[in-house]
């Protein structure tokens, strides 16, 4: 049994050296390849004077060296710092200098817009640079500067620092909206556990090909690579432009497990996939997937099982509906993952009753280290939790913020984020019940709901909606047919038809906050 995240990556190439485990455009690497690249990575790293648990920030799209890298540097007894390819500089800066960055490993075109805002990392002391065109590295000042592709093929030299299982493997920062992203600290036990626990009741193994479609700095984008190394299955890379993209690759790797995030999904519903196709699951996670893009999904893909989940960064997966549960109760969260326990508990720390609303509180293996170098919001989501009477040293449990419901038979039902709740008129409402009437209008590609401050309602309800291309409905139809279905507390003070894609927080979800910022003043006296 594997302890560290990087053993998966030894122990199939031990078993099965030949097996096909990394495919990055026409770049093919069996489990005894891969393996050799993250040994390379490693000894690089620790030739660069790499310490036991430094950091080690891995900043480029999707290819192999970004994934040598990340397990080079957990092979390496360093701690990877997965920086999502979509950030600007100033905020790759901001995220190094957080957690005390020692080595950045990046692309030479990436370096090129990086190298002034390196300035702002004091501790880096080393960047490898990915540079495949032998374009002229650029200098960073106080900072060693070499390419990747010479300082892995020189021979191994140190020995690798020694870890255990619950020693730091990565920091996955969160996207702040506003404010600055929270580094959520995962030990090599959270990872192992995680991949156990999801590679089970997905029945992975070594015959999957994963598709790895979401940022790999996203937990559910990681998963994909832990999941696949795990049972000795195949990780194919994508950094896809468009939806289609996507199909073309399913259909010409011939992809047997698809995960992505509900925006996503809308888009692939829409797509025309072949009869023949070999995709044997989806999941979906970061939300809940609205009913019409499942049952667009089930029509679309009828020999794939639609595993539907919910997870947090700080605890990575809690809760999944199987397969067979998704007719009997489609609005459901499903039950806790294997190897995890969820609660719904008041403020007080009772167990709520069946349908009493509670805070989701996640205990076990998958619960994070909290967060990095923030005492006070990890005391604020991190909490002691006695499992059993009797038991002194109580173990550290999450709080997720979110407000859920148990039913009867232990099924759970989300209701909403804590912060995301709108309070209106005196009520408080869940977002995601007012876009669950919005979505049902066949016409709407994207919703999102927001409070918005009002001098008389506290707060107001506004929409933001976008049709579905070639189809039509104004603010006043989508009002009309929101009344038969809301209270009058409930319905949209608002609507806003808009003309592109709603924004995106870099891990593919809609922006909530910044939409909310965009529109903050639309009741203010200035704006009547």
């Amino acid at each position: 049994m594997s302890d560290l995240i990087h053993e998966f990556i030894f122990a199939s190439a031990a078993r099965t050296p030949a097996a096909e485990a990394l495919v990055y455009g026409q770049r093919r690497l069996d489990y005894a390849a891969l393996a050799l690249a993250v040994r390379g990575a490693a000894d690089a790293l620790l030739g660069a004077g790499l310490g036991r648990g430094e950091r080690i920030a891995v900043y480029m799209e999707k290819n192999v060296e970004n994934v040598a890298a990340m397990f080079g540097a957990a092979a390496a007894g360093g701690v990877f710092v997965p920086v999502n390819p979509l950030l600007k500089p100033e905020q790759v800066a901001y995220i190094m200098a957080d957690c005390n960055v020692r080595i950045l490993v990046t692309s030479a075109d990436r370096l090129r817009l990086l190298a002034s805002s390196l300035a702002l990392c004091p501790d880096l002391r080393m960047v490898f640079a990915v540079n495949p065109n032998g374009l002229d590295l650029p200098e960073v000042a106080g900072v060693s500067v070499l390419g990747w592709d010479s300082a892995t093929a020189a021979p191994p030299g140190m020995q690798p620092h020694r870890a255990i299982d619950t020693d730091m493997a990565a920091i996955l920062y969160t996207s702040g909206s506003t404010g600055k992203p929270k580094g959520v600290v995962l030990s090599h036990r959270n990872m192992v556990a995680g991949a156990v626990s999801v590679s089970t009741y997905l029945e992975n193994t070594a015959a999957d090909r994963l598709l790895a479609v979401l940022p790999l700095s996203f937990d559910y984008g990681l998963s994909q690579l832990s999941t696949a190394f795990r049972v000795g299955a195949t990780a194919v890379l994508i950094n896809h432009l468009l939806p289609r993209d996507i199909l073309k690759a399913v259909a010409a790797e011939r992809i047997t497990g698809l995960a992505a995030v509900p925006p996503l999904w809308i888009q692939i519903a829409g797509l025309d996939w072949p009869a023949d196709c070999t995709l044997r699951y989806l999941t979906n996670s970061g939300g809940a997937m609205q009913r019409p893009t499942l049952d667009a999904l089930r029509r679309a893909l009828p020999n794939a099982k639609p595993f539907l989940m919910y997870g947090l960064t700080e605890a990575f997966r809690s809760t999944y509906l199987p397969p067979d549960q998704v007719d009997l109760r489609p609005d459901s969260m499903g039950k806790a993952i294997p190897n995890a326990e969820v609660m719904v508990l008041r403020p007080d720390g009772s167990e709520c009753d069946p349908h009493e609303p509670g805070e989701l509180v996640h205990r076990g293996a998958l619960v994070s280290l909290g967060y990095w170098n923030d005492p006070a919001k990890t005391a604020e989501r991190f909490k002691p939790y006695r499992a059993e009477p009797g038991i002194v040293l109580a173990e550290m449990a999450v709080w997720s913020g979110d407000t859920v419901r148990k039913d009867e038979e232990g099924y759970l039902y989300f209701i909403s984020r804590n912060d995301e709740m709108i309070k209106t008129s005196g009520y408080r409402v869940s977002p995601s019940e007012v876009e669950e009437v919005i979505y049902a209008r066949e016409q709407v590609s994207e919703a999102a709901a927001l409070g918005v401050s009002h001098p008389a309602l506290g707060q107001a309800i506004v929409v933001v909606a976008l049709c579905k291309p070639g189809q039509e409905l104004t603010a006043a139809e989508l009002l009309a047919a929101c009344k038969p279905h809301l209270p009058a507390y409930m319905l949209p003070q608002r609507i806003i038809m808009a003309e592109a894609s709603l924004p995106r927080n870099p891990n593919g979800k809609i922006d909530r906050k910044l939409l909310s910022l965009q529109y903050e003043h639309c009741f203010t006296e200035n704006s009547q």
